[in-house]
């Protein structure tokens, strides 16, 4: 049985409709080397969303592979589970000196969607620890993803992909995000509309009564629904608001830690301080799987004495050969000034993106250092989106394979309105820019098009 023929009968592939690949081929992608990938037929492909917000270094980086092998020679696998090994214990002090704050404790997990449940339990075992047994609910935004594990699916605030799996955990309650593309409020203001957006979370903590809110999860940039960036003012209010009522505040960043935003992470570009931060992906720039939170020491200290213990772990968090590679990776952000080069480049990047906004359907770019989305429009006057027979047409119908065929992958996605997410290597550079700006307008240009066509 070829490829092909194997991964139609036996691989189930994640978010991703089956049917498909009924009549079409499954893409196959055999091999990496810096910004780009190459599939089975010899292809090349700009990889404009670095795996999944994953690969900051880039494919093909033989230290990151060396360290792995080296790792996995000497020890394999230990788990911590009442041990530690090494890489674990250097990874952990590097990401606490790292970190803003007194995040001094890091709590290892295999992927993201772990650290966010990770974090939601904690929080709740803390609460009952200190005597406030009944905070226990966690405010996120509105088209927020935050994962797919029962707890993490819960926090999320995409309705489509949680119905199929209801009932969830009960407790999690939603509010308005930043979008102020499409601000129901004070849409002519952005700092008016960052402290509404902000006392949101406050009216939604006294809605459900303070003493049974733990939590406020959120993105430093709000992933789905294309990147959302915070207005000024609204993550020092929500840190006020968190504080007034003694709730944690959770930074998300899975996605936009570890250079994504041009630092370390993101609650450092906007300038608050977290009680937990999630993370995962960037860590290890997708050479091995890893995850975690680190966690503020208050809330360690219910822990640290006596008995209690935080009744939780996975196998596989902080696996010897993950946490060895995250060492050599950010080794490598140190060495080639992986921070510095985003936040030099950020916005000729933008630039090159924003040529685009001359084409009819673009609406607006929005986004912050490596990390970007472009809305599609029906109408630019008026903002008008698109229906969902037409969203379902031009994003899964025309965009996704005529991207892909032009050479670029991306995200075009309709999780809110419709968009286009790009997340390049951290490595790129102006030519990958250029690159990625002429595929998008020849492709929107394309896709414009057939859509007056149709109409």
């Amino acid at each position: 049985m070829n490829l092909q023929d194997a991964a139609k009968r036996h691989l189930w592939m994640h978010f991703t409709r089956l049917s498909s690949y009924k009549d079409a081929d499954v893409p196959v992608i055999v091999r990496g080397e810096g910004a780009y990938v190459y599939d089975d037929k010899g292809r090349r492909y700009l990889d404009g969303l670095s795996g999944l917000f994953v690969s900051q270094l880039g494919h093909g980086r033989r230290e990151l592979a060396d360290a792995a092998g080296a790792q996995a020679g000497e020890l394999a696998y230990f788990p911590l589970w009442s041990y530690a090994h090494p890489s674990a214990i250097e990874l952990a002090e590097r990401l606490a000196a790292l970190a803003p704050g007194d995040l001094n404790r890091v709590f290892f997990t295999a992927s993201g969607s772990e650290a966010v449940e990770s974090a939601w339990k904690l929080a709740r075992n803390y609460f009952k620890l200190i005597g406030q047994h009944g905070r226990y609910k966690v405010i996120s935004r509105d088209i927020a993803y935050h994962g797919t594990s029962m707890g993490a699916l819960s926090i999320t605030g995409l309705a489509p992909i949680k119905h199929p799996f209801e009932p969830l955990v009960p407790g999690s309650v939603r509010v308005p995000n930043t979008n102020f593309y499409r601000a129901p409020e004070y849409g002519d203001s952005p700092q008016r509309f960052g402290q509404w957006a902000a006392d949101e979370i406050e009216r939604a903590i006294l809605r459900e009564g303070p003493e049974s809110v733990a939590a406020v999860f959120l993105e430093p940039v709000q992933n789905a629904g294309g990147c959302f960036p915070p207005p000024p003012g609204y993550f020092e209010r929500v840190r006020a608001i968190c504080d007034k009522y003694g709730v944690l505040l959770v930074s998300d960043e899975v996605i936009c830690a570890f250079g994504r935003l041009g630092h370390y992470f993101g609650s450092e570009r906007y300038g608050y301080q977290p009680d937990i931060i999630t993370f995962a992906k960037g860590v290890t720039s997708g050479y091995s799987p890893l995850g975690g939170m680190m966690v503020s020491d208050r809330l360690v200290e219910p822990f640290a004495d006596g008995p209690d213990t935080f009744l939780h772990g996975i196998t596989f968090a902080g696996h010897p050969v993950s946490t060895a590679v995250a060492l050599a990776n950010l080794d490598l952000f140190e060495k080639e000034r992986v921070l510095q080069h985003v936040r030099g480049n950020e916005a000729a990047f933008r630039a090159t993106l924003e040529k685009l906004t001359d084409l009819p359907i673009v609406g607006e770019i929005r986004g912050a250092g490596y990390f970007y989305g472009i809305e599609l429009v029906k109408d630019k006057d008026t903002r008008e989106t698109f229906d969902a027979a037409e969203s379902e047409w031009l994003l899964r119908g025309f965009l996704s394979s005529a991207l892909f065929d032009a050479g670029l992958i991306c995200r075009a996605d309709d999780r809110g309105d419709p968009v286009i997410q790009l997340a390049p290597p951290l490595i790129c550079g102006q030519e990958h820019f250029d690159e990625i700006e002429r595929i998008l307008r020849e492709t929107l240009t394309e896709a414009w098009s057939r859509l007056c066509d149709r109409a």
